[in-house]
């Protein structure tokens, strides 16, 4: 792993450890929620605006673990 890679990880984890970043996790999860109802959705467009806002979510809040699995396979190739 470069060095430049080592320290993108470095900071991307420190700036997960922190409380703002669980409160944001909390926070997303809310969003999750109350978009996530079809019931609500009056047309297709808005559909595929809601299906965009949910993919940006569960990027966001999955961001961690597929951080770490980057990361970790990046450490065995390098071992």
């Amino acid at each position: 792993m470069t060095p430049e890679l080592q320290k993108y990880y470095e900071s991307r984890f420190d700036m997960m450890s922190n409380e703002g970043w669980k409160d944001l996790t909390i926070d997303i999860d809310i969003m999750i929620e109350s978009i996530n109802n079809l019931s609500v959705i009056p047309d297709e467009k808005t559909l595929m605006f809601k299906k965009g806002e949910l993919s940006i979510l569960i990027w966001l809040k999955t961001l961690k673990e597929v951080s770490e699995r980057a990361f970790e396979e990046l450490n065995e190739k390098n071992v």
